[in-house]
């Protein structure tokens, strides 16, 4: 019986390197990858003329809305917003309305998403009130626990040093990680009551108030509080020096910790936040030239685990207020990640390989993301076609979220994905949509 389809021409990244060879699809999985003379019969072949196939980008911090914020966002658009930019999974942040944070409200979003998404889907959960009703979270399906100790978002009184021991207590025994948003609530109130006191209300105040300092308290206090239990904690969007060395110096104990950081806080310095003004604030905010400096080193080292999007779409009126203690933080970035970071590797700052690396080999291992993450026989098809000389210009009123702003608008990139495979269904095609909705799969929890 021949297989399904089988792409030629092609350099495939596979075990840490660019071999140039063939693959079969069958049954939405990875049937071989071989010269194409060792290849068998197909039911169709496609010709990719010289391009590359890299596993789909597994993108572990993605804020896909719907439900009541659906005028952001949806599960349609934020998943077709990911198959264009090369994403075959996306997991889904918690901060939603309502909240998910039991297995009740993880079930509807998984339902909704069911219907809705073109490329897969997995959950995060806040915690809930009562500890209690972590494993039922879990046997729903979530892949880990958000902990957000900028404000309180889920049950968890987040001032409170014995509940979050006692939650990563209770995730540890379930062998799920927990992954962190890394500001100290108190510092950052502290601040701002003296700010807004003073009568300000300007972006250097926004600055202060969520400082690199803020970052690096939260860190070292989770890493206190982690230690006893030995839960597995993952640092998200790490954004300065100082909050990196807090993390690395956990790393080099041995501690279960991982980390992940955005291209924003690799591309962009606080000199850009002056040009962009609100439109690019994010939590935690861009920062300096020197943190810009000590982000990229760190990747290019192997220490820094993953690159996520942070992708939290907005409507665009909220991203401007007379206050900017009023602007809603966050910027699209599901459909530039890609693009910017192939831009890094045409200009020498990493190679293909160790881009595979951050953006889905670690993250399906970090998550445990099983047979996906890497292209290898056996498991699911979840791959990107790239074109790494395509040159163009991100035009952020072309892009399927319905956020049609970034800070990136107007930047020259060059590497393109031009196709799209999730479970071996072509969604994306020259950034064109193929595939209906519900082509994705909820991706659960597996023990």
């Amino acid at each position: 019986m021949p297989v399904d389809l089988i792409l030629h021409n092609i350099k495939i990244c596979t075990r840490g390197e660019l071999v140039e060879a063939g693959l079969a699809i069958d049954e939405g999985k990875i049937f071989k990858i071989a010269k194409e003379t060792s290849l068998p019969q197909a039911s169709a072949k496609l010709n990719l003329k010289g391009q590359i196939i890299l596993p789909g980008l597994i993108d572990v911090h993605v804020h896909l809305r719907d439900q009541q914020l659906a005028y952001k966002e949806d599960f349609f658009t934020g998943t077709s917003a990911a198959a264009a930019g090369g994403v075959t999974l996306a997991i889904d942040m918690p901060n939603n309305k309502p909240i998910t944070t039991d297995s009740k409200s993880l079930k509807e979003r998984m339902s909704l998403a069911e219907t809705r998404a073109v490329v897969n889907v997995a959950f995060y959960s806040a915690f809930p009130e009562n500890l209690s009703e972590v494993p039922s979270i879990v046997e729903e399906g979530a892949v880990a626990f958000k902990l957000f100790l900028s404000q309180k978002i889920g049950g968890l009184d987040i001032r409170d040093d014995d509940a979050l021991s006692a939650a990563f207590d209770k995730v540890a025994g379930m062998d799920v990680l927990v992954a962190v948003h890394a500001e100290d609530m108190e510092t950052l109130e502290n601040v701002r009551e003296g700010l807004q006191r003073a009568g300000r209300k300007d972006l250097e105040a926004y600055l202060k108030v969520h400082s690199p300092a803020a970052e690096a308290k939260a860190i070292h206090r989770v890493i206190r509080l982690m230690k006893k239990s030995g839960v597995h904690v993952h640092f998200c969007h790490i954004s300065s020096s100082s909050g990196l060395k807090a993390f690395l110096k956990a790393k080099k104990l041995g501690l279960p910790v991982t980390c992940e950081v955005t291209p924003h806080h690799l591309l962009l310095s606080s000199k850009d936040l002056k040009h962009y003004n609100t439109l690019a604030l994010t939590d935690p905010p861009i920062r300096t030239e020197n943190d810009m400096k000590a982000l990229w080193n760190a990747l290019k080292h192997g220490l820094i685990d993953a690159v996520a999007s942070d992708h939290a779409p907005h409507a665009v009126e909220e991203k401007e207020a007379k206050a900017v203690w009023d602007v809603k933080t966050g910027i699209p970035g599901l459909e530039t990640t890609l693009p910017l970071m192939l831009t890094q590797v045409n200009e020498g700052r990493l190679r293909i390989p160790e881009l595979a690396r951050v953006t889905s080999e670690r993250p399906a291992e970090i998550f445990n993301i099983k047979n996906r993450g890497s292209l290898s026989e056996g498991n699911s098809a979840d791959l990107i076609v790239v074109d790494l000389n395509r040159e163009y210009k991100i035009d952020s009123s072309k892009f399927h979220s319905k956020a049609k702003f970034s800070p990136f608008d107007g930047w020259k990139v060059k590497g393109k994905p031009t196709k799209t495979f999730v479970n071996g269904q072509l969604v994306m095609d020259e950034g064109e949509i193929v595939a209906k909705p519900g082509t994705g799969q909820i991706i659960r929890w597996e023990g």
